[in-house]
């Protein structure tokens, strides 16, 4: 228990330091901007607390918004998708599954795994991105930084994915 504590809390600090630092200056297009945040809210195990789920989201948003100067985006888009994960990720599980079990490529394949992390990766860019601008004026650059986000924190997340896994 106090391992997996230590765990989320380093996994905390080096996602909140690496998305502060690095990838808020990231704008690839003038548009796609890597949320890698999300990858904590995409790793707790199936027999997590959901209470638990939806405290360390609402931590994780109020520093990344203290940092990035997004009051209250990214708290309400990760609570949002920290509520709909486990629902989710129930989808992919057998029944006879076991408690613990961790999404990751070698839980579910491939396959699965890219499923489950698109569709909440794209529900957690829509949320955000549309709370950011609060305006469908320009609907083409908020569908461009939609879709670009999505895609460039999907290809981190799978790099990070095929790294642990070596």
């Amino acid at each position: 228990m106090a391992k997996d504590l230590l765990n989320l809390i380093a996994t905390f600090v080096i996602l909140c330091l690496v998305q502060s630092l690095v990838l808020n200056h990231i704008h690839l297009f003038g548009c796609a901007t890597p949320l890698l945040y999300i990858y904590m809210v995409l790793q707790f195990r199936h027999d997590y607390p959901k209470w638990g789920i939806l405290l360390w989201c609402f931590l994780l948003g109020l520093v990344i918004d203290t940092f990035s100067n997004t009051p209250g985006v990214t708290s309400a888009s990760l609570l949002v998708t920290g509520a709909i994960q486990p629902y989710f990720f129930n989808l992919f599980l057998q029944k006879d599954s076991a408690e613990d079990i961790r999404p990751a490529v070698a839980t579910l394949g491939f396959a699965k795994y890219l499923f489950y992390i698109s569709v909440l990766i794209f529900i957690h860019c829509l949320l955000f991105f549309t709370l950011e601008t609060f305006n469908f004026f320009n609907l083409l650059q908020w569908i461009k930084c939609i879709g670009g986000s999505t895609l460039l924190t999907i290809i981190l997340i799978l790099t990070i994915e095929s790294v642990r896994n070596k």
